[in-house]
């Protein structure tokens, strides 16, 4: 399966942003998906992910009840809606896929999207 995400940019501090990933292939329910960020000099964190119906969702404790993650397996596409918005998420979003359950290490998952920046400004 292959990955885009976007959505992707510069907000204000309690602002909001919707971020988006793509896949492609026709087996898209059976992966679970994850997003991840990283900041610079930092590694790479789980953020969020949802089971292959979209039935369950799974959150950090640093985006619980500010992040929801969604997805459309119709339309193929993963969503994260990211609420009251702070400098300290600014990051690399990426979306990462793996065949059935989710995971919450990202050296779990074997498909990548390419990142979309988002900055929060104070």
């Amino acid at each position: 399966v292959q990955l885009q995400a976007c959505g992707g940019g510069l907000v204000q501090a309690g602002g909001s942003l919707r971020l988006s990933c793509a896949a492609s292939g026709r087996t898209f329910s059976t992966y679970a998906v994850g997003w991840f960020r990283q900041a610079p000099g930092k590694e790479r964190e789980f953020a969020a992910a949802i089971s292959r119906s979209g039935g369950s969702a799974y959150y950090s404790d640093s985006v619980k009840d500010r992040f929801t993650i969604s997805r459309d397996n119709a339309k193929n596409t993963v969503y994260l809606q990211m609420n009251t918005l702070k400098p300290e998420d600014t990051a690399v979003y990426y979306c990462a896929a793996r065949e059935y359950m989710y995971r919450r290490s990202p050296s779990e998952y074997e498909y990548w999207g390419q990142g979309t920046q988002v900055t929060v400004s104070s």
